[in-house]
């Protein structure tokens, strides 16, 4: 168990680390290129914690599907314990310390920094400002920064429909957590899948 928690405790605390700097540095949308590369650039946008900025059910919606990942990650972990006294490779360890540690990341953001933080939509946030968080516990949105277009360009104008229209390969902002959780699924189903049938 403490390749788990050591792998996911790394993972938080670097996921956290970074999330607040950018969430103290940035107004909402604001990006940086990193010099000589044109596939990478940190762009902060927040989302309310579902893939993709999908949302559901209001503020109602917000709280119980915060309350649902701390329930899934807290059967998770006890479902781990029993798993993680048995002999099984150094690198399934990790891959589960990756998922935790990452469902951990973005659950405290979720559940605490609309009361941590103020809005980042036209000023740089603040850390507990004087007037308060920008919402309530169990309200908060998670921070996303990594942004990898890979392939900015335009379809062909012979192609059907979207012929000259402009695309980018790999939209998505994403986190460390996210990260983290993917790496991990990644690696149990590409070398452990056997060990977790």
């Amino acid at each position: 168990m403490r390749k788990i928690s050591l792998t996911a405790f790394i993972l938080v605390l670097s996921d956290q680390i970074l999330k607040i700097w950018i969430k103290t540095h940035f107004i909402l949308y604001d990006g940086v290129k990193i010099e000589g590369i044109d596939w990478f650039k940190i762009l902060f946008v927040e989302n309310n914690g579902m893939a993709f900025g999908l949302e559901f059910g209001g503020p109602l919606g917000k709280t119980l599907l915060t309350l649902f990942r701390i329930i899934v990650v807290g059967i998770g972990i006890k479902y781990l314990i029993p798993i993680a006294k048995t002999k099984i490779p150094n690198g399934a360890l990790i891959a589960l310390g990756l998922i935790i540690g990452g469902a951990i990341g973005n659950i405290i953001d979720s559940s605490f920094y609309g009361i941590l933080f103020n809005d980042s939509s036209n000023n740089v946030a603040q850390f507990l400002p004087a007037t308060g968080g920008y919402s309530s516990l169990l309200h908060g949105k998670v921070v996303d920064m990594l942004y990898f277009p890979l392939l900015n360009s335009h379809y062909p104008d012979w192609l059907p429909i979207w012929g000259g229209e402009h695309f980018i390969f790999f939209r998505p902002v994403f986190n460390i957590a996210d990260a983290g959780i993917s790496v991990g699924i990644f690696m149990i189903l590409l070398f452990y899948r056997r060990i977790f049938n």
